[in-house]
């Protein structure tokens, strides 16, 4: 008898894609008219935006983070799986004199965790923030495809 450790099939993968596409799809001109890309949830959360390609080596993604600075982004990563948050904090006021006329204040708040289809290596992943646009380069672990194992 011999056993094989496989990750979900190809299959299995791209249906879980595409129904997360479809949800993301479907609500995304909702948080567009309200001026912000991305999923919202019940509690005010923000799903951000992502692209994710992958080469021989690494995983590639970006995330839309508008607004966010680098100090208040984490991004964890727990073998195949990868979570971002981050939170922007803005607030605005207008004053005449020393009279305050108008102020406002919003937090925004970003988390989204997904699944890559094999272990990245954490202590080589490199993260930059440019333009509202966190990329993350999240090399693949080195051996960490199906193997088999002998009965002995």
């Amino acid at each position: 008898m011999n056993l094989v450790r496989r990750a979900n099939s190809p299959l299995e993968q791209g249906f879980n894609r595409m129904v997360e596409n479809m949800f993301q799809d479907f609500f995304a001109p909702l948080a567009q008219q309200a001026g912000h890309p991305g999923l919202w949830t019940d509690d005010g959360l923000a799903v951000p935006r992502l692209d994710v390609s992958e080469t021989e080596k690494t995983f590639e993604v970006q995330a839309e983070l508008p607004g966010v600075k680098k100090e208040d982004i984490k991004v964890s990563i727990d073998g195949q799986r990868v979570t971002i948050e981050g939170e922007c904090q803005q607030a605005n006021e207008q004053r005449q004199g020393e009279q305050v006329v108008y102020s406002e204040r919003s937090t925004r708040r970003y988390q989204r965790s997904f699944t890559l289809p094999s272990e990245v290596d954490d202590a080589a992943a490199q993260a930059r923030l440019e333009n509202g646009i966190l990329m993350l380069s999240l090399p693949k672990r080195p051996g960490a495809a199906a193997r088999r194992l002998t009965i002995q």
